[in-house]
């Protein structure tokens, strides 16, 4: 198969999935190695953004995913207005926060960062397929442990964990939430888009949010 070959049939299976395809299935489909795989993703991705097509290609973890892209939000918000997801509330966005930053983490844990009961909150995520679970704590009563999703990372636009910013100075003490963190997530999650154009969130607005997080734990 030559390269223009396996970049039109990769774009076609990314186009028909319509959610994130595993590398190893690219592979397996194309009968190509993943070094390869990755080649060509990359370059139609490279294209994509250069060319400032009107989709993207993204990249998570160890699969990959047609998106519509960041700067055309807007019209293509106007186009599904009726599809446009209910938002998430702040006390969703404060408990998303806390799992992202210190998974995996027990509910328990997360009603002790916030200081309030998180278990709607908790179940509400689990729809949204934003976080899931991950296995039980060894401790008395083996409580469940969480962790996000590949699609909190398609929602805002990560390609992995890693994207996320280290926290200075910044440990898992107990403490509630400040008004301020609050308001850096809300900023956070009101620069992507709620439907079909999955804008992108700038590593500038992470780091933001980051500090704010550090912050608020150095003052708790």
């Amino acid at each position: 198969m030559e390269l223009k070959e396996i970049e039109s049939a990769i774009e076609g299976i990314l186009f028909a999935a319509g959610e994130p395809v595993g590398v190893e299935r690219i592979c397996l489909a194309l009968e190509i190695d993943k070094a390869t795989a990755d080649a060509v993703c990359q370059r139609l991705a490279d294209y994509y953004s250069y060319e400032r097509r009107g989709i993207r290609l993204l990249r998570m973890e160890n699969s990959y995913q047609l998106c519509s892209a960041p700067e055309f939000a807007a019209p293509i918000r106007r186009a599904f207005e009726s599809r446009k997801p209910a938002r998430l509330s702040q006390p969703a966005l404060e408990v998303l926060a806390v799992i992202a930053y210190y998974q995996p983490a027990t509910r328990a844990y997360v009603d002790q960062v916030r200081g309030v009961d998180s278990s709607y909150t908790v179940g509400l995520l689990l729809e949204r397929e934003l976080i899931e679970e991950c296995g039980r704590l060894a401790v008395p009563g083996r409580p469940i442990q969480y962790r996000t999703t590949q699609n909190f990372l398609r929602c805002f636009g990560l390609s992995s964990l890693e994207e996320l910013p280290e926290l200075p100075n910044a440990g898992p003490e107990d403490g509630q939430i400040t008004l301020e963190m609050q308001a850096a997530v809300e900023r956070l999650r009101a620069g992507r888009a709620e439907n079909a154009a999955q804008t992108e969130t700038t590593e500038e607005e992470l780091a933001q949010a980051a500090q704010v997080l550090a912050r608020a734990e150095e003052e708790a």
